[in-house]
């Protein structure tokens, strides 16, 4: 069982994941209530059971990887869910970026049980979830990680320990801080640009070799220009991220203006419809209340 992992939730991020660990050499037992999603999983290897329960009865080792923290409690403490099922010795990844405060919650209630836990959000999106090359973001004990580090190089190009419990999900928060406020800026910056007059391909070309260049710029601005806001990961996402953020400081006692300030224009994009779109449609707001578009448009 020590090659056998349980990966509960084989969404966006996860599917690709489980994917990667069944092509490594894994046995893989994955759990999901859409069954398109476990049959894409079946074909690449992976056996497909009906609970978090049935899934922690044949593997020592489990990850979850939901969407929220509510999902999470419930598939360790729902119906047939993880807690009552694992014993002393075994242990949990949870891959979801969720409320770093509840996960030190969960650790505590686990570790009572002698159940080990590791918090390990990941970044880089569903392409990168399919291809391998995400980066991996863990707290918890050295040890833990490290009993996790073959199954994580499977999933990742990157690996890292960051600290104790809770605290990859913290900078995980931090790194999405700065990916979702910089998306914004780079929207209202280009729409500006077209308004003005520019050519937004020529703005590209000039800022990606000038300061204005970083990740974000060439993450979101192919998107802008194309006009291709398939999710590598949507507004909903985004939001969610964001109230975690938000959240998160508050309790930190720490100001977060720009934070919250974005946080309302995916608000406002989650009210226009876009909320399934990738999280870079949220120029389509800027682009309407300025009557310029940067690309081709549905």
């Amino acid at each position: 069982m020590t090659d056998t992992i349980g990966f509960i939730g084989l969404g966006a991020m996860g599917g690709g994941m489980a994917a990667n660990l069944a092509k490594a050499g894994f046995k893989v037992i994955g759990v999901d209530l859409d069954p398109k999603r476990t049959a894409a999983l079946a074909e690449k290897g992976g056996t497909i059971v009906a609970t978090p329960a049935d899934a922690a009865h044949q593997a020592k080792r489990v990850i979850t990887m939901v969407e929220t923290t509510a999902q999470t409690e419930q598939v360790l403490y729902g119906k047939d869910g993880l807690s009552d099922s694992m014993a002393a010795g075994h242990a949990i990844a949870m891959m979801s970026t969720i409320d770093p405060i509840a996960t030190k919650r969960m650790h505590d209630d686990l570790k009572s049980k002698g159940i080990s836990m590791v918090d390990a959000p990941v970044s880089g999106g569903a392409g990168r979830a399919a291809d391998g090359s995400l980066a991996i973001i863990c707290g918890g004990e050295k040890s833990d990680f490290e009993g996790w580090l073959p199954a994580f190089k499977a999933m990742s190009a990157n690996q890292f320990h960051v600290g104790t419990i809770g605290q990859g999900l913290a900078l995980k928060l931090v790194n999405n801080m700065l990916i979702q406020t910089s998306t914004v800026a780079i929207a209202e910056a280009f729409v500006m640009g077209a308004k003005a007059g520019l050519d937004p391909k020529v703005m590209y070309d000039v800022i990606k070799v000038s300061t204005g260049a970083s990740f974000a710029l060439d993450f979101r601005v192919p998107r802008f220009l194309s006009g291709d806001f398939t999710p590598g990961g949507t507004v909903d996402i985004s939001y969610k991220d964001q109230e975690l953020e938000t959240a998160f400081g508050k309790a930190l006692g720490v100001p977060l203006f720009m934070a919250n300030i974005s946080q309302q224009i995916y608000q406002m994009a989650r009210a226009q419809g876009l909320n399934k779109q990738d999280g870079a449609s949220v120029v389509k707001l800027y682009e309407q209340m300025a009557g310029v578009k940067l690309g081709p448009r549905d």
